[in-house]
This record gives structure tokens, sequence and C-alpha cells, in this order.
């Protein structure tokens, strides 16, 4: 595929540096870099920025506040984005829900929420997988029940990612259980987080971060004007939800970001050790992941340009989902290895290390290699995990 950006292009790349440098908000950046986790308020801040600038939705219609890039644009935005390491957009309000309204919501719903959505006025999260219904999530138990002009919600959504933050989250619920199949009867749902009888457990992750909840729904009355679509035809909604949200696990632009942060790495010393970059056999590893990551920026601008042309992602995004779930996966484990060895102390000779006086131990981003290694073993799991794209690749691509 050949790939050649237009003096337009090479403009717009020029426009997003100066953006990136000298209008979006430094400490963000500056946060970003020293690996400080943003609070509510920076998240929303630069969501907000975004919008000023016109481009909090590159991937709705241009009518709908949408920026109107081309395939191109979008890729160039989205590699500078991670050139300066700059937060990616939280997906579930612009890049989730926000198209399953545009395309199977009332036209009320698309007034009320749409606008609300591209400001950041609203927080959105994601009740999808429960307690028993992860991987297999057509065995959701969480129930809506009609009862006159709403829905009683009763059940337990788990992994919500910053449910803690939300002001409203989208669900799958089962509105009906006389079915053939398990895929039937599931609604899509719109609830208010504020609305009495929802409650948010905290779950504490294996890097010490409150990043997911259960969220427990008892007896929430939810209006009839949030059911988004037909009642029963939620799974459908939602297969298309994930299709995007697998799209953006790929995280193609973050993973050249954080494989040149590694080379650049390698290619120091540390306290008189010899610079990792002279190892053959990390940097062979090193060129094995950067083959790996050119074919997958290949396959994500081939799935931006068929979006592009009014296509909603198919089983490419599967595939992307798989290779770049496992490239991140990759990349953690040479980060880690590169942390062990700039974790030695100073290295006399090549028989003797001497500890410094303060018995400080590597540099200081040793121990974040660790957390993001032990955060990111779940990329390969949420979204649909990759067992279960490997199935839909199997059906849909290769007619199996």
């Amino acid at each position: 595929m050949n790939v050649t950006f237009s003096a337009g292009d090479l403009a717009f790349r020029e426009e997003v540096r100066q953006f990136f440098a000298t209008e979006f908000p430094g400490d963000i950046l500056e946060k970003q870099r020293k690996a400080v986790p943003l609070t509510r308020d920076d998240v929303v801040r630069w969501h907000k920025k975004m919008y000023e600038k016109g481009w909090a939705a590159p991937n709705w219609p241009q009518e709908l506040g949408g920026t109107g890039w081309s395939a191109v644009q979008k890729y160039i935005f989205a590699d500078e984005q991670a050139r300066v390491n700059a937060p990616p957009f939280l997906s579930f309000g612009v890049s989730m829900v926000g198209p399953i309204i545009y395309t199977y919501g009332s036209e009320a719903q698309k007034q009320r929420f749409l606008p609300e959505i591209l400001q950041f006025n609203q927080w959105w999260c994601q009740g999808y997988s429960e307690p028993g219904a992860g991987s297999d999530l057509a065995s959701l138990r969480t129930r809506a029940d009609l009862d006159g002009d709403h829905y009683r919600v009763n059940g337990t959504k788990t992994w919500t990612t910053l449910g803690q933050f939300a002001d409203w989250i989208f669900c799958l619920v089962r509105t009906n259980t006389d079915v053939s199949r398990r895929q039937e009867g599931i609604s899509f749902l719109l609830i208010d987080m504020k609305q009495p009888g929802v409650s948010v457990k905290p779950i504490v992750l294996l890097d010490g971060e409150h990043e997911v909840n259960e969220v427990h729904f008892e007896d929430v009355k939810v209006p009839l004007e949030n059911l988004v679509g037909e009642e029963g035809k939620g799974w459908t909604y939602g297969k298309v939800l994930l299709q995007h949200e697998r799209t953006g696990i790929a995280g193609v632009a973050g993973s050249k970001y954080r494989l040149a942060q590694l080379k650049a790495r390698a290619a120091q010393s540390i306290r008189g050790a010899l610079p990792l970059a002279n190892d053959q056999t990390f940097m062979r590893k090193i060129a094995a992941a950067e083959v790996e990551l050119k074919a997958l920026e290949y396959t994500e601008l081939r799935t931006l340009a068929s979006v592009a042309s009014g296509k909603a992602p198919g089983p490419e995004s599967s595939i992307l989902k798989i290779a770049g779930t496992e490239l991140r996966q990759t990349i953690d484990s040479l980060r880690m290895e590169a942390s062990a060895y700039y974790a030695l102390p100073y290295v006399r000779d090549q028989y003797t290390m001497d500890f410094p006086e303060d018995d400080r131990i590597g540099d200081g981003t040793e121990t974040h290699a660790a957390l993001t290694y032990f955060n990111d073993r779940k990329v390969s799991i949420f979204g649909g995990s990759n067992e279960i794209q490997k199935n839909i690749i199997a059906k849909h691509v290769l007619g199996l």
C-alpha cells in the first residue's frame, strides 16, 4: 500500500503539530511524560479543548460535528497525538455510544445526547460484562422488565472502566427470556448513573489503580425513551459498537511511540553500563516488533479507508484487535527486559559492580514499566477476548 502525503496533508500535519506545541494544556502533557495519572478534571479539560478546536469527533459525520477528515488525516492526527504522548480520546462517548445513537437512535435521542457527548458534558461508561458473562456475553442476566412507561432494571455489570466518574452508562440488558437463541431478547439501554438504585463498587487492579468497577442496579427506573432502537435488537447494536471499540484497541500510534521510546532508552548508557542496544539478541526482538507494527499500521490504514467510504468496521477490526493487543504486550515485555537491565547498579568493569551510596536501583522508570506490563495483560481480553476474535475471523473471513 502506497501512502503519499499531499501538500494539503503536510499542511494539516503541521497544524496538528503546532496545536500540540502551543495550544494543548502543557500540564497535561507533562503528567503524561512523567506517567502521572490524569484526574477527572484533566480528562474533561482536554476533551473540551479538542471540542473547541473542532477535533473532538474524527469519525462522526460532518453534519453532526465530525471533522470531515480523510483516512490519511485521521492517520496523521493519531500519529502526531502519540508522538507527543497526548492522551487518547476517551472512547466510551464519542467512539462507542455516539455512533450507536446517531445510527440507530431516535431523533429525540440524537438531539438530547449527541451535543452533550460531543462537548464532553457527559462522561459515559460501558455496561456489557457481568460476573459470569464476559467473553460469553450472550449469557448476561441483568434484567430490564417493562413497568408502565419505564423499565425496572436489576443486575450487576463488572469491569466498568472509569465508572466512578461517569454520568451515564450504556447497557446491554435482557428484556425477554422466552427466546430460541440467547442473543435474542437483549436490548440497548441508556441509564443515568445518578438514578436511585445505581451503586458503584471499586475494583483495584494489580497496578494499584482504581480503574474499573462493579455497577449494581437495584430496581432502577429507566424511561422507555432511553431504549435505543428496537427492543430485542441490542445484540446487533452491541456487535457494531464492539467493532468500533476493537479498531481503537489496536493502539497502533501508541505502540509506535512506546517502541520509539524503548529504542531511545536502549541507546543510552546508565551509570557506566554499556547501552542495551549493544545486545544483538535484544535488538533482533526490537526489529521483529517493528516489522509487526508496520504490517499492523497498513491494516489500520485500510480499515480507515473503508470507514471513510461509509462502511462500518467489519471482521478486519478483529484482526486489528488481536495483532494490536499482542504487539502491545510484546512491547511491554521488551520494556520489562530493558528495565531489568537498566536497574543494575554501576558497572565498574566486566567483573565488578558497585551500588550507589543511596542504594538507588534504576532511574525511576522501572516500576512504571512493571505496572504497565501487569495492567496490559487485560488488553487481549476486553473488547471481546482474542480467542473470540479468532472465531469471528474463522467464520466471517475464512468461511469455516
